[in-house]
């Protein structure tokens, strides 16, 4: 394999061309004549060539170094910008598709806000939400997706994360409940029956903290989502426990009435997440700071 041509080399050929003098060659470049000569000898070798010959109105290319000149002025260009990359992003003007790893309840409750402020600040841009499974963090690595936001315990290393808010957790019930008005006390959650949400680990806190405290929860109805609780709770005597969040945001959409849960679940602190191979990228940074600005609480 040819020996790659070393990048001082090339600069002194460039240099060595426009200039047509060792002595002038030297000044620019900030070295002293005899390295000069030295470097001119090995370039000659490299490339097999005199390149330049000694006449009395200068170093004098050869046709070799004729032919070879807009070559090396390319090449070096090209290592200049390669030194001072700058990667840069203009959400104006940027035509990108992002996928964004959600949780159901980031799904209901942040990507409205993500969504509105996108489109305001990047028109070409567009979203696309999946819902955080087990394979989020192959797709991360691989670049499937670009960031998640949720709670991720077991991404492990190769990671990084941010964390966007805390969630503790309410009560929704139906605004015209026949038995829970005013308060919602420990004994009234007990004596009712429940809606409980499956997936995710917010449900399993929940769990825990039920178990672990022997509260009695009687479960009459089970959901594999968020979606059309708000509508059952207000058509039913049933409670709903949930992150704070989600909450609200149902509680508004419904017009459910909302009680502060009647014992302690551990709290929970949202996070956005994204892998090593794009913490640089300027388009994954410009996304990663709208996520912080819109949902980190102030």
């Amino acid at each position: 394999m040819p020996q790659l041509l070393d990048a001082n080399l090339l600069q002194l050929f460039v240099v060595l061309y426009d200039t047509r003098r060792v002595t002038r060659a030297a000044e620019q470049l900030n070295m002293a004549q005899p390295t000069v000569s030295i470097w001119l000898g090995r370039l000659r070798q490299q490339l097999n060539d005199p390149l330049f010959v000694r006449t009395p109105s200068g170093m004098q290319p050869t046709p070799v170094a004729e032919a070879l000149i807009p070559t090396a002025r390319e090449a070096l260009n090209s290592l200049r910008r390669l030194s001072h990359w700058d990667a840069q992003f203009e959400p104006a003007t940027a035509e990108r598709r992002f996928c964004i790893a959600m949780s159901d309840v980031a799904n209901i409750t942040l990507l409205p806000k993500i969504l509105e402020h996108v489109r305001t600040v990047a028109p070409h841009i567009t979203l696309k939400a999946v819902r955080i499974d087990k394979q989020t963090a192959q797709a991360m690595e691989s670049g499937e997706v670009d960031l998640a936001i949720g709670l991720l315990p077991e991404l492990g290393k190769g990671f990084y994360q941010q964390s966007l808010f805390s969630q503790d957790w309410i009560c929704l019930v139906a605004p015209q409940h026949p038995r829970i008005r005013d308060s919602l006390t420990l004994a009234a959650y007990e004596r009712e029956a429940h809606i409980d949400v499956i997936p995710g680990t917010g449900h399993r806190l929940l769990s825990t903290a039920v178990e672990s405290k022997g509260i009695n929860r009687r479960v009459v109805l089970q959901l594999p989502g968020y979606l059309g609780l708000s509508v059952i709770t207000r058509t039913t005597d049933l409670i709903a426990t949930l992150p704070r969040q989600m909450g609200e945001t149902l509680a508004g959409i419904g017009e459910l009435s909302v009680f502060a849960c009647p014992f302690f679940i551990p709290s929970f602190v949202a996070k956005q997440h994204w892998h090593a191979r794009v913490h640089h990228d300027a388009a994954n940074r410009w996304l990663r700071g709208i996520c912080a600005d819109l949902l980190q609480k102030k």
